[in-house]
């Protein structure tokens, strides 16, 4: 086990370890720390802790203090420059009619490098960009170009449940999700309901997959045939999958009734997996294949 501090960063959404050093720290205290870019501002997420060693990549840097209020106000004066170093940049991208869209700027915190994030829709060459803008700030440059996720969680925003975007607020990393998590939890197939304001499928398909695909295979498909504990044989109807309830249409004195069943109480062939059984349009089907086609090449982006 190893003893460490959770850092996070403005524009970087994972948390990163540093060595506590002996500094006494607690959550949403700032802190001075060396990275591969510089000294660095950021924030405690995570207090001195315990975790295993092959969760921590090595060397481990020791955080170097507790931010002063000097250094606040230093950060500070940098959030100030960002937003002009942001117009300059934009002016500049302008100019040289370059297809990029610039998303935020950055300033380490020793002012060593000034970063900016863009996407785009392929490779840009901003060689001269470079150039220019090295000849109006003085120091280095680096130009990030970025995939619609990160921008996502560098910009933020609101989700469609009304909370501040998962991304933005405590996710590390992106989880792989595909149309299968959708098809899993019975939710709609239509892509504007299962994509999230970057216009790729919502990280939160990912949240309850397992615990979907555990029940899943509990229960079986709508349309297949059961036999129930009093020797009754019938057709699923529907399924409630969290309360491992299903609703049966059985003949009953030669009426067909619908009736309600736990799980338990039938017999059936188990399955693997479950299969959404919602009919798409056409143009919702094409429009699912180029979403996982675009969640596929974000992947790509986002590493």
């Amino acid at each position: 086990m190893k003893n460490v501090v959770g850092v996070r960063f403005r524009t970087a959404g994972r948390v990163y370890y540093f060595e506590p050093g002996g500094i006494e720290m607690k959550r949403d205290d700032h802190v001075i720390v060396e990275t591969a870019r510089g000294v660095e501002f950021g924030t405690v997420v995570m207090p001195p802790t315990e975790v295993e060693e092959e969760k921590v990549t090595q060397p481990l840097k020791p955080v170097i203090r507790k931010a002063t209020e000097e250094d606040i106000k230093t950060e500070a004066k940098n959030r100030e420059k960002e937003k002009e170093a942001f117009k300059i940049c934009q002016e500049k991208i302008r100019k040289h009619q370059l297809e990029m869209k610039l998303i935020d700027a950055e300033y380490t915190f020793d002012n060593n490098k000034v970063l900016f994030y863009f996407t785009a829709d392929g490779r840009i060459d901003f060689r001269e960009l470079v150039k220019d803008l090295a000849a109006v700030f003085k120091t280095r440059i680096e130009l990030r170009q970025i995939g619609v996720r990160d921008e996502t969680k560098i910009l933020g925003g609101i989700g469609v449940c009304g909370r501040p975007l998962c991304c933005h607020t405590y996710l590390a990393d992106f989880a792989p999700v595909s149309i299968k998590m959708a098809k899993e939890q019975n939710l709609s197939l239509n892509p504007t309901k299962i994509s999230g304001i970057c216009g790729r499928l919502m990280c939160c398909l990912k949240n309850e997959e397992e615990t979907y695909e555990e029940l899943n295979k509990k229960l079986p498909n709508v349309g297949d045939t059961v036999t129930t504990e009093d020797g009754l044989k019938g057709e699923v109807a529907s399924v409630n999958v969290l309360r491992q309830l299903v609703r049966v249409i059985v003949d009953v004195d030669d009426e067909k009734e619908i009736k309600e069943y736990k799980a338990s109480e039938l017999r059936f062939k188990t399955r693997h997996g479950k299969r959404n059984n919602e009919k798409m349009s056409d143009e919702d089907r094409k429009a699912l294949e180029q979403l996982e086609k675009k969640d596929e090449k974000s992947k790509l982006d986002d590493n």
